[in-house]
């Protein structure tokens, strides 16, 4: 069976895969005894624009084992909410488009953790948790330190169509329903990762 696994750096990706992928932005082969995924991330700080950098090898799994062995790891959850018309729920934050999603509690399990985050970002009640989407990978710096945060994105509902009330204090400045007909703008400014959620549904 095909094996892939993606690291997201803000606008780019590390792709490690034992197969060629199809369709992958800006592609940049590198070979897998030269990843320095923090090397990698600050290249991709700096130059802004959507790079993907791909390794292809047999022994990938072992390869991204590796990688998160050396890096401090950080767990998230988050989900992609359908309203009652069929709308899709997104915030804005930090001058993107995004998913609700936060950081897991301690003694806290990942499906509840993205119940509890997805209601505190948006201010509403989810009725109905359904299956994992999937599972990303995400590098950044928090106080100096870098690191790897793991996210379970969950498919989620919400009965009728309530009034959104984004949470300012996580620097969520707005919250709409979305008709998935009409995707352009967000998909157009928005995050590699939330594209990869979006073409599941």
């Amino acid at each position: 069976m095909a094996q892939i696994y993606k690291i997201y750096m803000n606008q780019s990706v590390l792709i490690l895969a034992d197969f060629v992928p199809k369709k992958v932005k800006n592609p940049q082969t590198i070979d897998s005894q030269s990843i320095d995924l923090e090397k990698l991330f600050k290249q991709s700080q700096e130059n802004k624009k959507e790079i993907s950098y791909l390794v292809i090898d047999d022994k990938c799994e072992l390869i991204f084992q590796k990688i998160k062995e050396k890096i401090k790891a950080i767990k998230a959850a988050g989900g992609l909410v359908k309203n009652g018309n069929g709308d899709y729920l997104f915030i804005y934050r930090l001058g993107k488009w995004d998913l609700p999603k936060g950081k897991v509690e301690n003694n806290e399990k990942m499906r509840e953790a993205a119940v509890r985050e997805v209601e505190e970002e948006c201010g509403i009640k989810i009725d109905y948790l359904g299956r994992k989407l999937l599972t990303s990978y995400h590098c950044y710096y928090m106080r100096g330190e870098f690191m790897l945060k793991t996210t379970n994105w969950y498919d989620m509902g919400i009965n009728k169509s309530p009034e959104l009330i984004p949470q300012k204090e996580e620097d969520i400045t707005a919250a709409i329903w979305q008709d998935p007909s009409d995707l352009k703008a967000i998909k157009n400014n928005t995050y590699p990762i939330i594209k990869d959620i979006l073409a599941l549904v």
